[in-house]
């Protein structure tokens, strides 16, 4: 299943990255680079899914991608050589 979920990475101090979504206060990880920290974004991700479904509570509006075929608008995190 696809999710639209808004994204922060803030960079830390002593390096890396802490990820938190405005959507998604459950959703807290970090990394030590972009590529690691949004890798472990969608393994947080998932882990909040599934607490939303074992406590029977819908996702926020807006989280779940519209069904396959349908446009819809994301912002993509890209880092360049």
């Amino acid at each position: 299943m696809l999710y639209r979920v808004p994204l922060c990475f803030v960079p830390q101090p002593e390096g890396g990255f802490t990820v938190t979504s405005s959507a998604l206060p459950e959703l807290v990880t970090e990394g030590d680079t972009l590529d690691e920290a949004f890798a472990n974004a969608q393994d947080a991700l998932a882990a909040v899914v599934e607490l939303y479904a074992d406590e029977g509570r819908s996702l926020p509006a807006g989280v779940q991608a519209p069904p396959s075929g349908e446009l819809f608008w994301s912002d993509v995190l890209v880092a360049s050589p």
